[in-house]
C-alpha cells in the first residue's frame, strides 16, 4: 500500500471525505517525517507546526459538519519563502529579510488557505530566486531526496525536494526562467508554469515582473490541476494579472490524444549537448506519444535560439532595478553568489533591454502562429542532464543554467515538466510539455495521457 506521505492530493482528499483519515492525522504524519528527514534535506526555512495543527483541527470540524471547501481542504502543503505570509517570516532565503514578518498574505497564499489547504511552513530557495548555494548563504541549501549529495534544481528547491520526499503533498513555487520546472525535472515530480498572468503575483517578492510566474509543484498531473484551480484567477491588485475566465482544469483529463499534432523542437534540441540517458529517455517519450496516436512533427519557432539570452538579460535588468539600491548600500548583507549575478548588471543599457523585449514579442508571436496552425503541444527534454552534485554546483555556482526551460518563461505559454525516466544510478529525468496560452486544460490532458502511459510517477525516493 502507498504510505500516507506518498498519497496524491486526490487520494488523500477522498480519504478525508470518506472519514478514513483526518486532517490532524495527515499533518501529524508529515510533521514526523519532516522531523526525521529535514535535517538532511533542508527543505524548510520556517516550520509552522502549531499553526498547521490548529488549522487541521478546524478542517476536520468543517469536513465532519458537511462544510467541505473542496479537494484541498485539510491537505498539508508548503509555500516557497518568497511568497508573503501574514505573521510568518518571509526571508527569500536572504539575510536581508531574515526577520521580516509581512502584514498580509500573497494572493496565492490567501486563495489556497480559503480553499482549506494547510501550510506546514516556508521552503528553501536560492536567494531572491536568482542566487546560488554558497558557503555564506543565509540558510542551508536544500538537497535532492533521491540522493542528498545532488542538487534539487533551482530556485524552488525546498518546494521540489519536499514534495518528492513526502514532506508535504503540494507546494507553491515561482518560475521566471524555469524555477518550478527545474526542480520538477530533477526531483521526479510535476511542476507547472501557468500562462503569464494566469496566477497573481501580488505579494510575491519580484524577480523580473515581465516574466515572473507562480505555479504548483505536485506529485501527479491531477494534483497540479487541483492546485491551479484554486490558485488561478484575475487579481486587480496585480498589473500583470490576466482578466480571462478560469476553466475547469480537470475537464479534459482522461480523454485520449489520438490525432493531436505534437511538436518536437528538433533543431533546438540537437543544437544543445544532452547526456546519453536524456537522449534515450526522450526518444522513448516520443514513442509513447506515437503509441497514444499523436502525430510527431518537428517545429522551429522564430526567436527560440535567442530566447535564453534575451530572457537572462530581461531578468538581470529588471532584478537590478529592484535590488540595485540595496546592493549598493549594503552589499555585505547579500551572499557572494547573489552579488555575482549582478556584477555587470549596471552596464546593461535600456537599448539592450528593449531589444530583448523585442525578441520576447517575436517568440510569442511565432509560437502563437505555430499553435494556431494545428500544433496542439510542444515537447522537449526538461533538462540537458541529470542533477549535478552539490559539490559541482558549489564549485561553479554562476555557471550557465539549463537552456531547456527559459523559452516558455519568455513566451509566457504554459509549460509543465513531469517524470520521463531515471538514470542508471536512480536520478530522475524530466519531460517538458508546452501548450498555447490559457489552454492549461489541454496541457493537463496531454501530460496526463503521457503520465498514465508510463509508470515513472509512481516511483518515490527510498528515504
Amino acid at each position: 500500500m502507498t504510505p500516507i506521505h506518498f498519497l496524491t492530493i486526490e487520494q488523500a482528499s477522498q480519504q478525508l471525505l470518506a472519514g478514513e483519515i483526518t486532517s490532524v492525522e495527515l499533518v501529524e504524519w508529515h510533521l514526523r517525517r519532516i522531523e526525521a528527514l529535514d535535517p538532511i534535506l533542508h527543505a524548510f526555512i520556517t516550520l509552522t507546526a502549531d499553526q498547521a495543527l490548529q488549522q487541521a483541527h478546524h478542517a476536520d470540524t468543517e469536513i465532519r459538519a458537511g462544510r467541505r471547501r473542496g479537494p484541498l481542504h485539510g491537505i498539508p502543503i508548503a509555500h516557497k519563502d518568497i511568497l508573503q505570509t501574514q505573521g510568518i517570516r518571509t526571508t527569500a532565503h536572504s539575510n536581508v529579510l531574515r526577520d521580516w514578518i509581512p502584514i498580509e498574505d500573497a494572493t496565492v497564499v490567501r486563495r489556497l488557505a480559503e480553499a482549506g489547504a494547510i501550510s506546514l511552513g516556508k521552503t528553501s530557495l536560492h536567494e531572491f530566486a536568482i542566487g546560488s548555494p554558497g558557503l555564506d548563504e543565509a540558510f542551508p541549501a536544500a538537497r535532492n531526496p533521491w540522493n542528498p549529495a545532488h542538487m534539487p534544481g533551482s530556485s524552488s528547491t525546498g518546494s521540489g525536494a519536499g514534495v518528492a520526499a513526502g514532506l508535504f503533498m503540494g507546494a507553491t513555487g515561482t518560475d521566471t526562467g524555469g524555477s518550478v520546472r527545474h526542480p520538477a525535472a530533477v526531483c521526479g515530480i510535476v511542476g507547472l508554469k501557468p500562462t503569464f498572468g494566469r496566477v497573481s503575483c501580488r505579494g510575491v517578492i519580484p524577480l523580473a515582473p515581465s516574466m515572473d510566474h507562480v505555479g504548483p509543484l505536485a506529485r501527479c498531473v491531477v494534483d497540479s490541476a487541483l492546485m491551479l484551480q484554486v490558485m488561478a484567477g484575475y487579481d486587480s491588485a496585480d498589473q500583470h494579472s490576466a482578466d480571462v475566465p478560469v476553466p475547469d482544469f480537470l475537464r479534459l483529463i482522461g480523454r485520449e490524444i489520438r490525432g493531436m499534432r505534437v511538436g518536437v523542437l528538433r533543431r533546438f534540441i540537437q543544437s544543445i549537448e544532452h547526456t546519453p540517458d536524456i537522449v534515450a529517455a526522450f526518444e522513448r517519450a516520443e514513442q509513447v506519444f506515437r503509441d497514444l496516436g499523436a502525430e510527431i512533427v518537428d517545429v522551429a519557432p522564430e526567436g527560440l535560439e535567442e530566447s535564453h539570452d534575451a530572457g537572462s538579460l530581461i531578468t538581470t535588468y529588471e532584478a537590478f532595478q529592484y535590488h540595485g539600491e540595496n546592493l549598493a548600500r549594503q552589499p555585505e548583507r547579500f551572499a557572494e553568489n547573489f552579488r555575482g549575478r549582478f556584477r555587470n548588471a549596471a552596464k546593461i543599457s535600456r537599448v539592450e533591454y528593449e531589444s530583448a523585449l523585442t525578441t520576447m514579442k517575436r517568440l510569442r508571436a511565432s509560437l502563437a502562429d505555430l499553435f494556431s496552425s494545428g500544433v496542439t503541444a510542444i515537447i522537449n527534454p526538461g533538462r540537458e542532464r541529470p542533477a549535478q552534485t552539490m559539490t559541482e554546483l558549489l564549485a561553479e555556482p554562476l555557471g550557465k543554467r539549463s537552456l531547456a526551460l527559459r523559452m516558455f518563461s519568455v513566451s509566457g505559454d504554459p509549460a509543465l515538466v513531469l517524470p520521463m525516466g531515471f538514470t542508471e544510478n536512480g536520478l530522475p529525468l524530466g519531460l517538458q510539455i508546452a501548450a498555447p496560452s490559457f489552454q492549461e486544460d489541454i496541457l493537463f490532458q496531454v501530460a496526463h495521457a503521457y503520465e498514465q502511459a508510463t509508470s515513472w510517477h509512481v516511483r518515490h525516493p527510498s528515504l
